[in-house]
């Protein structure tokens, strides 16, 4: 069985050490999660570099949905992208569709922005007609190195197959990170799926597995023992 890396959703300071504490090995960094999760505050950002020790990707999303349709809308999402890189984080989370297809254009300005930040394909990958061709067109961005997908709906068990068959498509360099839904039961099956070695969680490290819930070192622990670590003492994860 493998063991699987823990990214963990953050909206606050408070949440950001708690997953810490818990032994999450990376963060995504995010406010207003009742719209799927948006583009914090670089104030907030900040002060979570400063608590955590911790990678962290960082959402950059202007509004509910998944398209981008005004150059307003582009052009705040490059200064975000700008001034990120500036911060130093480990990358981006970012994504947009056009037709049921990658809006290249939208993308491509927003990855040039931060030209020396990494990214993750966020869930738009699920709205995408062929996402296995998708791949194919997401390994020409460089900078794009994890897919952030769900693979379809029913029990983990059975999305495995999906799964597997993006991790072949996908290749070296570009990692596919499972997401929507991630418990402990689900941590046992994606830990037995070949080309799979990180999941995204969400709800489930939250109080009462609620988005309005905060996170939960003790949630943390319990998702990590599931995703085939064992327990630990995490505070030095803390700065």
């Amino acid at each position: 069985m493998a063991r699987l890396a823990l990214e963990v959703i953050a909206t606050s300071v408070e949440d950001a050490v708690e997953a810490a504490r818990g032994g999450a090995h990376r963060l995504e960094v995010v406010r207003d999660l009742s719209a799927g999760g948006l583009t914090p505050s670089i104030d907030l950002v900040r002060q979570i570099q400063q608590a955590v020790n911790l990678p962290l990707r960082v959402m950059v999303r202007e509004s509910d949905g998944f398209t981008c349709d005004s150059s307003d809308e582009l052009r705040a999402l490059t200064d975000q992208v700008m001034t990120l890189e500036a911060l130093g984080v480990d990358g981006i989370v970012v994504g947009w569709t056009r037709n049921r297809g990658i809006d290249e254009g939208a993308l491509a300005r927003v990855l040039e922005a931060g030209p020396s930040l990494r990214a993750t394909f966020h869930r738009a990958f699920d709205a995408l007609a062929e996402p296995e061709a998708a791949l194919a067109g997401l390994r020409r961005h460089r900078q794009i190195d994890r897919v952030l997908t769900g693979a379809g709906t029913g029990a983990w068990t059975s999305r495995c197959a999906e799964l597997r068959r993006y991790a072949r498509c996908a290749g070296a360099g570009l990692v596919i990170l499972p997401g929507g839904g991630i418990d402990t039961a689900a941590l046992g099956a994606l830990a037995r799926c070949d080309g799979i070695t990180e999941a995204h969680v969400g709800r489930a490290a939250r109080v009462g597995r609620s988005i309005e819930g905060r996170v939960s070192a003790d949630a943390v622990r319990a998702l990590r023992r599931a995703a085939g670590w064992d327990a630990v003492d995490s505070s030095n994860r803390t700065q």
